[in-house]
């Protein structure tokens, strides 16, 4: 058993370590993750001692641990590259990694707490404590842990590629995803663990308006910028439609025993009920209305190349969640007519491959749920359509079984900190995510 002060701090050296993932390669600070991938070493002497381990792409760590016999291989997934976060606007410096608060409400901050070295640490906890008892699992057990989640994920497709061309059969597959929430449906009063069965596609998307510039002092009716302004205005006015698939059916109908009143009947029978309930979970608020439709925004925004000049082109990169019911192509498409402009090309910059839908029944389902039961007793274990992007979507298809789970709580104002300031993590519930990796890998 891991002691929860020894556990804490080793999460806390590796939360120093400021491993920031960069779209060009270039500008990866190298030393950073070389530190992290030593520091990983020698904090988990028991595990590098009973498994393998190789780099992918230089920086991406994969571990075997060999199993008693053959079968197929469970992956644990997790990434340990972050987001960028200046010191500017943090309560705590996000590199510090500083412990606040006494007791039960003790939290930790820092980039990576939620996102992803959690996860990493928890899994190299659970491993580490099994590995100084001598187990061995049944079959091989691969640790995969990305260095560019955030960015382009190669680490992880290359790893994909590596196994499936050396033929190994992979079977359970779990990484980041879903937590366990409160509050997010009326009148249901117990926690809710929500674990991906897939994801929504992410496909970046480019607005570009082109035309003659000019002197500023003698501005056109219409320029690049306000007809690039529009659009994006149009494109926000003119939300997806909302449509209920079948991880979100099964997710209510789950959920529905434990509401109370006309929810619990509304919840129950969400076919008969479809279209009050698109209008019910659009205004629950935010995470809701994701599950249930494509979503764009404009993230990033350029134009001109001086004060006072007509700015000659003005680009938006649009970064697109597409449904699992819809695709690339549909979502150009419902784009071009929204914006209804023939003067703003619409190009997509990359999409990824879509994820299929997992099981939601059978052995691998059972095992993950009844974890998951075993730390959370209160919680109810629901499947649902992961809106954020992971690795996990490189091993789509070489297995059924890949799911998206972070076994924390995660209050809603923590999960509002994810890529954005004040990132942190109650100390309790990541001790709790240890409990839940021990126990899963115990089982493998």
């Amino acid at each position: 058993m891991t002691a929860p002060d020894d556990a804490v701090g080793r999460l806390r050296e590796l939360l120093r370590i400021p491993t920031v993932s960069r779209p060009d390669v270039s500008d990866l600070d190298t030393d950073a993750f070389a530190s992290f991938r030593s520091t990983v070493q020698a904090l988990y002497p028991a595990l590098h001692a009973a498994a393998e381990r190789e780099l992918v792409l230089e920086h991406t760590l994969l571990y075997r641990w060999p199993g008693a016999a053959e079968g197929p291989a469970t992956v644990l997934m997790a990434h340990y590259d972050v987001v960028a976060a200046p010191d500017e606007g943090w309560t705590h410096p996000p590199f510090a990694a500083e412990l606040v608060g006494d007791g039960a409400q003790q939290e930790l901050w820092g980039r990576g707490a939620l996102d992803d070295k959690d996860s990493v640490a928890a899994i190299l906890e659970g491993a580490e404590a099994l590995a100084e008892t001598g187990f061995v699992p049944a079959h091989d057990v691969y640790l995969l842990f990305g260095h560019d989640e955030e960015t382009n994920g190669t680490g992880a497709r290359e790893a994909a590629r590596l196994l499936e061309a050396r033929g190994v059969r992979i079977g359970l597959v779990l990484d980041e995803g879903g937590a366990v929430v409160d509050g997010v449906f009326p009148t249901v009063d117990r926690p809710l663990a929500v674990v991906g069965v897939s994801e929504k596609t992410t496909t970046m998307i480019e607005l570009r308006v082109e035309q003659q510039g000019g002197h500023a002092s003698t501005p056109p009716r219409e320029t690049a910028t306000s007809r690039l302004a529009r659009a994006i205005v149009r494109m926000n006015a003119h939300p997806f439609p909302a449509t209920l698939n079948p991880p979100i059916e099964r997710m209510l109908r789950t959920i529905a025993p434990h509401a109370r009143g006309i929810v619990r009947f509304v919840l129950s029978r969400p076919r008969l009920f479809r279209p009050l309930l698109l209008q019910l979970l659009t205004r629950i608020g935010v995470e809701t209305s994701a599950l249930l439709r494509t979503t764009a925004v404009a993230t990033m925004l350029s134009a001109g190349h001086a004060q006072n000049a007509l700015a000659e082109s003005a680009t938006a990169v649009v970064n697109a969640r597409v449904a699992i019911d819809s695709d690339t192509a549909r979502t150009v498409r419902r784009l071009k007519r929204v914006i209804a402009d023939d003067g703003v090309t619409i190009r997509v910059l990359q999409a990824a491959r879509p994820s299929a839908v997992s099981a939601m029944d059978g052995p691998g389902w059972d095992l993950v749920a009844e974890t998951i039961t075993a730390v959370y007793p209160d919680a109810v274990v629901v499947p649902y359509v992961q809106t954020g992007a992971t690795d996990s979507r490189q091993f789509s298809h070489l297995s059924p079984t890949v799911y998206r789970f972070s076994p924390f709580h995660m209050t809603a104002e923590e999960r509002a900190a994810l890529h954005a300031k004040d990132e942190r993590i109650h100390v309790g519930a990541y001790l709790t995510g240890i409990a839940f990796f021990e126990r899963l890998i115990a089982r493998l």
